[in-house]
């Protein structure tokens, strides 16, 4: 599944020439909102397809970092999920919490989209990377990091993984 996800994430950053979410959402034809409306540590983001129309609603009082991996993450519920949300929004809390097939499916797309495997392995060989060092190189939150190299070692690179996807520390 992940090498399916994968592919459909490598086929969206070759057509835009790019790794960015906003633009991706703005290819989607996504009507993009910021909310204030939720706290920080609350609502982080939803999707909705209504009437045909694609909606993505992010927290914007979350740090920019974040706020990138809820656009992508929405991004990839609406590219690998759009026969759910015909049925409802999809809202993230949590956009760690790996508890279900969808959202975790939704990590994998944009952990593949938003990171490129070989800034991934330049910054691993590099004399001093750990798992905390590499994520803040990558401007990503540690915790999204783990679903890049799970990626990465399920489509065969050999690494250690310091956490399991399943553990609290994602949560």
């Amino acid at each position: 599944m992940t090498d399916r996800i994968f592919q459909q994430a490598m086929r969206y950053r070759k057509r835009l020439g790019s790794s960015d979410p906003y633009e991706l959402l703005d290819d989607m034809g996504v009507i993009l909102k910021r909310s204030s409306a939720y706290p920080r540590n609350g609502l982080r983001g939803y999707c909705a397809i209504i009437n045909r129309s694609k909606y993505v609603v992010i927290n914007c009082k979350q740090p920019a970092e974040e706020q990138r991996v809820v656009a992508g993450h929405e991004s990839g519920h609406l590219i690998l999920h759009r026969l759910e949300l015909k049925t409802g929004a999809m809202s993230d809390f949590d956009v760690y919490n790996v508890t279900g097939r969808l959202e975790r499916q939704a990590n994998f797309f944009a952990a593949d989209f938003l990171i490129d495997d070989d800034d991934v392995l330049d910054l691993m060989h590099s004399r001093d990377a750990d798992f905390f060092h590499v994520a803040k190189e990558l401007c990503i939150p540690a915790p999204f990091f783990a679903f890049k190299l799970y990626s990465m070692v399920n489509r065969g690179y050999s690494m250690r993984v310091p956490v399991d996807l399943n553990s609290s520390f994602l949560k």
